[in-house]
């Protein structure tokens, strides 16, 4: 009898903390994206990118207009071209359109690790705040309510002036 009544206060005691640590749960949301655009490092980083893009679509544009002269080119001539000269221009052609490609995708990824690279510290900072905001307002867990459809959202628990406030953002 007295093992079943340690058995039931323990159950008892188990689930009271179980309710009370489900009760301390409080969780608050932010559009994070509209947070770093807010920043004002954002628009110089938006700006570094754009040079950076900018080499990569000059070279682009230059082999594009390449590759379509020498199209216009070989069909306009094609008629008149030997079987051998037909079959290597249409392998320059390839050749230079596959090199094409080959560039775009390179410049693709180069970008895509420019813009991690930027954004990085940008984004390190911006969390550092909202965990901060966190911390002093009391949530549990945060939401990004730009990747989220919040369903109901107290405006109490819209996170994003405190973190601008934070940040010393207007």
């Amino acid at each position: 009898m007295k093992k079943l009544f340690k058995v039931a206060l323990f159950a008892a005691v188990m689930l009271f903390a179980g309710n009370f640590a489900q009760a301390q749960t409080k969780i608050g949301y932010i559009n994070f994206d509209q947070l770093v655009s807010l920043m004002p490092e954002a628009k110089t980083l938006n700006t570094q990118l754009d040079a950076y893009k900018k080499t990569f679509i000059d070279e682009l544009t230059s082999m594009n207009n390449e590759l379509q002269t020498k199209s216009q080119e070989y069909q306009d001539k094609k008629a008149s071209m030997t079987d051998a000269v037909r079959t290597s221009k249409e392998n320059e052609l390839q050749d230079l359109s596959k090199r094409f490609e080959d560039y775009k995708t390179q410049a693709q990824q180069k970008v895509e690790a420019k813009g991690n690279e930027l954004t990085k510290p940008l984004i390190d900072k911006a969390r550092g705040a909202i965990a901060t905001v966190a911390k002093e307002k009391g949530y549990t867990y945060v939401l990004n309510s730009a990747q989220t459809d919040l369903i109901v959202s107290p405006p109490g628990d819209d996170m994003l002036e405190a973190v601008k406030a934070k940040l010393g953002l207007k």
